[in-house]
């Protein structure tokens, strides 16, 4: 199994700013889905990360080369590939029909599925907390949706619908997070990002619509930059980051995002009231921290319990 370098600044800060990243992607791409597509998003930020990251293995003459791979990593290959590329397309169509601050709080389940993912691969026992936290992120997300779990419960619509892509991105992004963990014994994490970003860019290409690209606003533009460099930043100092430091650590300082997410969508929808943002009442509020305490128990038990 794949061992971290022990380097735990450096894999605390690059987690952090994973966060900070992904905390602010679902604001952002909920500007552009009033514009575009999710698969024409998907394929440019694919696309300029391919080129980019391209570029810089070419340089470094780095392209990786699959003939020497056994199956078993031809396999772990194709399950990153297929997990990462799912995750984009079913997280962007469900952001479409939910709040950013929902989407986010609700994609938390995909740290914690990668938990458990290891727990299973790695035969681990469920620890104590770690079960405590399950239950904490649970009821955090009950608590979340308190003002509308009724409704959710007995007329499923467009919330309802958007809820399951976005749990269906959670399962797909842990199944990526776990097979690209492996691969980081035979590739370096720029590598295998790139590896993705070119299925990606091949798998969406037949989906793209050129047309609404073209009649984008400097603004819309400017999103659409920060979009594609964010792809290519935030998961290359995930990836970095698992290099670096446990697994269980990295789940952890990723909790925070949900907060951060709302946090920033609050801010925004203050100074632009046209923003779709949510109204959460204090029960919501409470939710979205048990979330984050729950996730970040599930994530960090192994370790407390090592270290005492």
């Amino acid at each position: 199994m794949h061992q971290s370098s022990g380097r735990v600044g450096l894999g605390f800060s690059l987690a952090l700013l994973t966060a900070v990243l992904w905390g602010l992607l679902p604001i952002a791409l909920k500007w552009l889905l009033s514009s575009m597509s999710a698969a024409t998003i998907t394929w440019i930020r694919f696309m300029v990360a391919a080129v980019l990251v391209g570029v810089v293995l070419l340089v470094h003459r780095k392209i990786p080369s699959l003939s020497a791979l056994t199956k078993r990593k031809k396999l772990l290959i194709l399950i990153a590939i297929a997990g990462l590329l799912l995750n984009y397309i079913l997280y962007l169509n469900g952001l479409f029909l939910l709040t950013a601050e929902t989407a986010q709080v609700v994609i938390q389940l995909a740290p914690f599925l990668m938990m458990l993912g290891a727990v299973y691969l790695f035969k681990e026992r469920l620890l104590l907390w770690q079960k405590i936290g399950a239950w904490l992120l649970v009821f955090g997300l009950l608590l979340f949706f308190n003002d509308r779990l009724a409704l959710l419960l007995t007329q499923f619509g467009s919330e309802g619908y958007g809820l399951l892509l976005v749990i269906a991105a959670a399962v797909a992004w842990a199944c990526y997070a776990l097979a690209q963990k492996q691969l980081l014994m035979s590739f370096n994490s720029q590598q295998i990002m790139w590896l993705i970003y070119m299925a990606g860019a091949l798998c969406f290409l037949p989906a793209v619509e050129l047309a609404p690209v073209l009649e984008l606003s400097a603004w819309q533009w400017g999103i659409v930059v920060f979009c594609c460099l964010n792809t290519i930043v935030a998961y290359g100092a995930f990836a970095e980051a698992l290099q670096h430091w446990q697994a269980a650590n990295v789940s952890a300082v990723l909790a925070i995002t949900p907060l951060l997410t709302i946090g920033f969508a609050q801010l925004l929808a203050y100074f632009y009231p046209q923003f779709p943002s949510e109204s959460l009442n204090a029960w919501a509020w409470v939710g979205a921290l048990l979330v984050v305490v729950g996730s970040m128990l599930t994530a960090l038990a192994p370790m407390l319990r090592q270290r005492l």
